[in-house]
């Protein structure tokens, strides 16, 4: 185990010895602000030293550095008072940091405003919060080594979230988003948008993958900056995904707390659109009352990922590119389901669906697809690709996930494509209703031959568990 995910799961411990503390949502939230913090003044730290005059936006009593990260700081009621005191004129971190202004900075002011106005602290005890803050500063986040580290166990951080939310809500593997990213290939100055951002891991992809690959100077990496935005609507989820993204060296990041499918849709205009998206929306999740009559009549919905899917074709410039995961029931079905897969196939070229294993996003068991598309000109052929679990691998699990390294072949293929028994091609003409669940036709099916003495066996020993089932079913009749 490393080090670091020996502190979170030491964190996790003394969280539970909290009586403020009940279930896995408040622990996480209670980790999330604290996480917030300390990462934030990490980085703060670090922009002192590198920008002139830069000076952090946190008040200095209440900087990470001055409070929390010595060890023998202030603890028990005295750091519980510091932390939730509403007195006037003794106001504690939250009622501080809930107000904070800052004209030098206001955009970074407003990012630490919003994550304390939509959070709370739990915890009842300074000493075990003191404990947890000690932890925490085992961690940091400006060693590259730690940086890398921790994004493992952010992972472990979403899947309990995930766990303790609603479980229509699934988070991306890294692989995953990873590979949705460099097949769609965002590049520097396109503006890049994840509208169910979750916590930033599409977002945080699209970051390494234009930094890596065109990011030379520093007026590329200001244009960076400017143009990765992302909305999410769940409290932990978006302060998470905000701390993602500073992580990321991302100042100040345009990461909107908004339900997206509130979003006025006959408002989006031209300055609204982008050359980007990449998003995993939840599927079998609840909508607000009335947020479907926000959408035109003929594409009304109550399930959300249909919803989605039409705000994304919307939000989409012409000739801007998606990569999105949907299930297997928004790619089938009648009725809204259907109108709005032909809305889709005539006003985009919807080129590639990748289709993966049940169990991508473990513990769900959920057949998903991969869809790439292309805003401006209708769908007249589509590739279909079918992702297989590694040989001898029943399915993915927590300790055998999938990896970025298995989809090497469908990255070869991807720009010399050519019909194999993973691989084929269907014309939108030959779609009946604009279904688009279209089964591998490569796939062989093996013949096994049984030798005479091995049916008369088969057949013997299926007639007598038949006649055990009767007996059993007499039994009961009697």
């Amino acid at each position: 185990m490393s080090n670091i995910d020996a502190v979170i799961k030491n964190i996790r411990n003394i969280m539970r010895q909290d009586r403020g503390i009940s279930g896995d949502a408040q622990r996480l939230e209670q980790l999330g602000w604290m996480l917030f913090l300390k990462i934030l003044d990490d980085k703060d730290q670090e922009l002192e030293i590198i920008k002139d005059g830069y000076k952090s936006v946190i008040p200095e009593k209440f900087q990470w550095r001055n409070w929390a990260a010595n060890p023998e700081g202030i603890t028990g009621d005295e750091l519980l008072e510091f932390i939730d005191s509403n007195a006037e004129g003794k106001e504690g971190l939250f009622a501080t940091l809930k107000k904070l202004q800052n004209p030098e900075y206001p955009k970074r002011a407003a990012i630490v405003r919003e994550v304390f106005e939509g959070t709370h602290n739990y915890m009842k005890s300074g000493y075990l919060i003191r404990k947890v803050i000690n932890k925490l500063n085992e961690i940091d986040f400006n060693n590259s080594e730690d940086k890398h580290i921790f994004g493992t166990i952010y992972e472990t951080i979403l899947r309990e979230l995930r766990d303790a939310g609603n479980k229509g809500e699934y988070y991306t593997p890294r692989a995953v988003t990873r590979l949705m990213t460099l097949l769609t290939d965002p590049k520097l100055g396109e503006k890049v948008l994840d509208p169910a951002a979750g916590t930033g891991g599409f977002l945080t992809a699209a970051i390494d993958h234009i930094r890596e690959k065109y990011v030379r100077t520093v007026e590329d990496e200001n244009i960076l900056q400017q143009s990765i935005s992302g909305w999410e609507l769940k409290p932990v989820a978006y302060v998470l995904g905000l701390t993602n993204l500073i992580l990321h060296d991302i100042d100040v990041p345009n990461y909107v707390y908004k339900d997206s499918l509130k979003t006025e849709y006959n408002s989006i205009g031209r300055k609204d659109q982008v050359d980007v998206i990449l998003a995993n929306p939840p599927f079998g999740a609840k909508i607000a009352d009335g947020v479907e009559t926000n959408f035109p009549a003929s594409f009304r919905t109550k399930e959300s990922a249909d919803l989605f899917l039409i705000l994304i074709l919307k939000l989409l410039k012409s000739n801007g590119r998606a990569a999105i995961v949907l299930p297997d029931g928004s790619i089938t079905g009648d009725g809204v389901k259907m109108r709005i897969r032909k809305k889709l196939l005539t006003e985009a070229n919807l080129h590639t669906i990748v289709r993966l294993p049940q169990s991508t996003f473990f513990p769900a068991t959920v057949s998903t697809n991969l869809l790439f598309f292309e805003k401006g000109s209708p769908t007249k052929e589509i590739w279909y690709y079918e992702h297989r679990l590694p040989e001898g691998q029943k399915s993915y699990s927590k300790t055998k996930p999938i990896r970025f390294e298995e989809f090497k072949p469908l990255i070869e293929w991807w720009n010399n494509r050519q019909e194999t028994e993973v691989a084929w091609k269907v014309k939108v003409e030959d779609l009946k209703d604009w279904d688009l669940d279209i089964k591998n036709p490569n796939v062989k099916v093996e013949e096994i031959e049984f030798s005479t003495e091995e049916v008369i066996e088969k057949l013997k020993t299926s007639f007598s568990k038949a006649n055990s089932l009767l007996n059993e079913l007499e039994k009961l009749v009697k």
